[in-house]
C-alpha cells in the first residue's frame, strides 16, 4: 500500500515540477529568438511567436503545453527548428543513459571495497593510504581529470581515443573522468557507515556467540553500513543518467547533458522543460527504487 500510494502521487508532483518549470523558464529574462543573427521584422517576430504559441498568456500556453505531453510530445525545440525535444531525447539519451551507468558502476565498484576496507584496517596504513586516494578523487573535478586522463592515455600512450562515442574503446576515459568523483564520495560514505555499525551493540552480540569476524563484518555489519550509500545511490544515478555537461564536452559525447545546459542558455523552452521532467521522473522513481531496497537490507525498516 505504501508504495502504491508513492506511484500515486508522482503524478500530481509531476505536474507541479512541469509548471514550475515552464513559468520559471518564461520569467528569465531574455526570449529564444534573441540571439538570431538578424533581428526580425515586428512582423516576423509576431508570426513566429504565434506559431509557438508564445504570445498567449502564461497559462494558456501551459495548457497547450500539457495537452501534448499527456500524448508523450514534448513540443518542438525553439533552437534546433527541424527537430523536436522527443527527437533530440531519443537521440541523446541512450549514450548519456550508458555512459551513466558505467559511471555508476565504477563508483560503486571503486568506493565500496575501499571505504569498507579503510573502516576494517582503520589507523593501519590502508587507512591512510585508501582515505588519502578517496579524498583526491573528491577534490579532483572532472574537467581537471578529463583533459588529464586524455593527455597521459591518448596523447602519449596512444591507448584510448581522444574523443566522440563510437567502440566500447571510446567510453573508458570518459566514464573514469565521470565515475572517479563519485566513487571517492561512496568511499567516504561507507567508510563512515562501516565506522559506525561496528560500534554497534549487535556487533559486540555477534562477536560475542563466536561467529568468524569475517562473518560479523560480512553478514552483519555490511548490510546496515551500506544504507547510506544506498540513499546516496538513487540521486547519483538520477544526476548520472541524464548526462554530464563537464564530460560530454571534453570527449565530444553526444549525450543530453549538453542540451541542458544550452537550451537554458538559449532560452530554448520546451527543451528545458522537457529535460527537467526527464530528470524528475528518474529522481522520483530510484528514490522509490532506494525506499523498497531500504526495507530489503534493513529489516527494522517499515514502510507503510
Amino acid at each position: 500500500m505504501y508504495y502504491l500510494k508513492r506511484i500515486a502521487f508522482l503524478v500530481p508532483l509531476l505536474l507541479i515540477i512541469s509548471f514550475l518549470a515552464f513559468a520559471l523558464v518564461r520569467v528569465a529574462p531574455g526570449g529564444p529568438f534573441d540571439k538570431e543573427r538578424a533581428p526580425a521584422s515586428p512582423e516576423i517576430e509576431k508570426n513566429i511567436k504565434e506559431k509557438y504559441h508564445l504570445d498567449k498568456p502564461l497559462l494558456q500556453q501551459y495548457w497547450i503545453y500539457l495537452k501534448g505531453l499527456m500524448k508523450g510530445d514534448f513540443g518542438p525545440s525553439l533552437k534546433y527548428r527541424n527537430h523536436s525535444v522527443n527527437d533530440i531525447i531519443a537521440q541523446g539519451l541512450p549514450v548519456s543513459l550508458t555512459l551513466g551507468i558505467m559511471a555508476f558502476l565504477l563508483a560503486q565498484g571503486f568506493g565500496i571495497p575501499l571505504g569498507f576496507l579503510t573502516a576494517v584496517k582503520k589507523g593501519g596504513i590502508i587507512d591512510y593510504g585508501g582515505s588519502f586516494i578517496a579524498l583526491l578523487a573528491i577534490c579532483i573535478p572532472g574537467f581537471v581529470v578529463g583533459p588529464l586522463l586524455v593527455l597521459i592515455f591518448s596523447i602519449h600512450f596512444g591507448w584510448f581515443p581522444v574523443g566522440m562515442w563510437e567502440t566500447p574503446m571510446h567510453a573508458v576515459l570518459p566514464t573514469i573522468a565521470l565515475g572517479l568523483y563519485f566513487g571517492g564520495k561512496v568511499a567516504r560514505l561507507m567508510r563512515e557507515g562501516m565506522l559506525n555499525t561496528l560500534t554497534s551493540e549487535f556487533i559486540t552480540t555477534a562477536r560475542a556467540k563466536g561467529l568468524s569476524e569475517t562473518q560479523v563484518l560480512v553478514k552483519h555489519a555490511f548490510r546496515i553500513a551500506v544504507l547510506p550509500v544506498v540513499s546516496y545511490s538513487g540521486p547519483l544515478l538520477a544526476d548520472l543518467l541524464v548526462g554530464s555537461f563537464v564530460v560530454e564536452n571534453i570527449f565530444r559525447v553526444p549525450g543530453i547533458g549538453v542540451f541542458l545546459v544550452n537550451s537554458s542558455l538559449n532560452r530554448d523552452y520546451t527543451m528545458v522543460v522537457g529535460l527537467v521532467l526527464l530528470y524528475a521522473v528518474l529522481l522520483l522513481v530510484l528514490n522509490l527504487v532506494v525506499d523498497f531496497a531500504y526495507g530489503l537490507l534493513d529489516r527494522r525498516v517499515k514502510m507503510e
